[in-house]
């Protein structure tokens, strides 16, 4: 793991040279790539590091969602806002998802699990647009470390009641009245908030919001996945438990994603609206993890990969139409293919991957996820039934509205694109379209 860890610490040495650390970022998510050729179980062994093939799906992410974040943030370089510092705190942040992404150690997962907040609120407090930023950072903050402490408290009770906090060393936690349902939920609940699940996402939001569109592409990215990840890791040890409690989190997160949808349905801020849907996605990860099955643990990883790519390059594009038109109302930036038509196309191309349509990513796992919830229990049709739909219609809503219409008669000339925002809005759609072709790989983490 040395191999991926240091060359991250050596790049923030050229903090001052945007080209060098761009180069190097692109490089190692190469290099992350060609270490996909193995057949072992668990690889890169050491100092209680080590990659599985959930863990580097998930470093692969990181590192290929960091490199189109500082492709897609030249606008820092270019007024000169203390770029050097911007790139440092984004490679530190790509350090603690490594380190998250690769522990074997719970303890040592919880404390990188926590580090990457400290990078994330620095890029909405430091880089952030409103002054509604600081409130943005304090939600954010505090949603993540009110659920966190339980979580720490459980993490040693574990180690006091199996001897090791070794991952799939731990022992399972056999279902022994209250007191393991309480140990159970403050373990779980500090990953659904981070995930989140609807009645702990009101820090989503705000945070994409007032976010840079370095910060909102990596929380969307990557920092919702940490969620997902974690109950991947620690849902083993109370499969007992987590059982008699399925449905509570399949009925609030379907009802949830219905309700999310239609909040979705009446946004005229459009960051707002691609991260309201982010929560509707992650509504249906949550079910796919929590029913124990194999269709619903493959479906929630492959979305979790799909929703990272889609959601950030559509982020991107927000970013990209904020800086021409200054604002991000869905009111005031509408006819935008009178002015970017070449833009039109990627619009087109992300929304089909935000509503699952083929041939996307998305649409083999809200496949898997429906397989895994229809033969759970045939009542989550419904559900799911409102939630395709009303998917379809908020992105519909979001494309039509941007798209068509009458634009702003205050803009007398913008810029139709440059190569580099091109560059970044194909890199986030070839692998969200192409990976389709390849799906062995994620059904063998089964």
């Amino acid at each position: 793991m040395l191999k991926l860890l240091l060359p991250v610490v050596l790049l923030m040495k050229f903090k001052s040279d945007w080209k060098s650390i761009q180069t190097g970022v692109g490089m190692l998510s190469g290099l992350v790539g060609l270490m996909c050729f193995h057949d072992m179980y668990l690889y890169n062994l050491g100092f209680e590091l080590g990659l599985d093939f959930v863990s580097y799906i998930m470093v692969y992410l990181s590192t290929w969602v960091m490199f189109l974040v500082i492709i897609s943030s030249q606008r820092v370089k270019g007024e000169n806002n203390f770029f050097d510092m911007f790139l440092v705190v984004n490679l530190f942040l790509l350090l603690s998802l490594l380190f998250t992404f690769s522990s074997l150690n719970y303890l040592m997962f919880y404390i990188s699990f926590e580090m990457s907040l400290i990078p994330t609120l620095i890029l909405i407090l430091g880089w952030g647009y409103q002054p509604e930023r600081i409130q943005a950072g304090v939600y954010m903050l505090f949603y993540t470390l009110t659920m966190s402490l339980p979580l720490l408290g459980s993490l040693l009770y574990i180690y006091y009641y199996s001897g090791s906090l070794t991952m799939m060393m731990s022992g399972m936690i056999l279902d022994g009245g209250y007191m393991s349902v309480i140990w159970y939920f403050s373990s779980v609940m500090a990953f659904l908030v981070k995930l989140p699940m609807y009645m702990f996402h009101l820090w989503l939001p705000k945070a994409h919001v007032e976010a840079p569109v370095a910060g909102s592409m990596v929380l969307a990215g990557v920092l919702l996945k940490l969620g997902g990840y974690g109950l991947i890791r620690l849902l083993f040890m109370f499969q007992k438990v987590s059982l008699n409690f399925s449905w509570l989190w399949v009925s609030v997160s379907l009802l949830g994603g219905v309700l999310v949808s239609l909040l979705c349905l009446r946004q005229v801020d459009l960051k707002s609206l691609i991260a309201y849907s982010s929560v509707v996605h992650m509504s249906m990860v949550i079910c796919g993890l929590m029913i124990f099955s194999w269709w619903g643990m493959m479906g929630a990883i492959v979305v979790m990969v799909g929703h990272g790519l889609c959601s950030s390059g559509l982020f991107c594009l927000a970013n990209m139409m904020y800086e021409r038109i200054g604002s991000r109302s869905l009111l005031i930036s509408k006819g935008l293919l009178n002015l970017l038509p070449s833009m039109g196309l990627w619009w087109f191309l992300l929304s089909v991957g935000n509503m699952a349509a083929p041939p996307t990513l998305n649409l083999f796992g809200e496949i898997s996820l429906f397989v895994s919830l229809l033969s759970w229990s045939t009542l989550s049709m419904i559900g799911l039934m409102f939630l395709s739909f009303f998917s379809a219609a908020y992105t519909l809503y979001m494309y039509s509205l941007s798209q068509h219409g009458i634009f702003f008669n205050g803009l007398y000339s913008c810029s139709s694109g440059k190569v580099r925002e091109y560059l970044v809005l194909f890199f986030h759609w070839f692998p969200l379209n192409i990976l389709i072709l390849n799906l062995n790989l994620v059904a063998s983490v089964n």
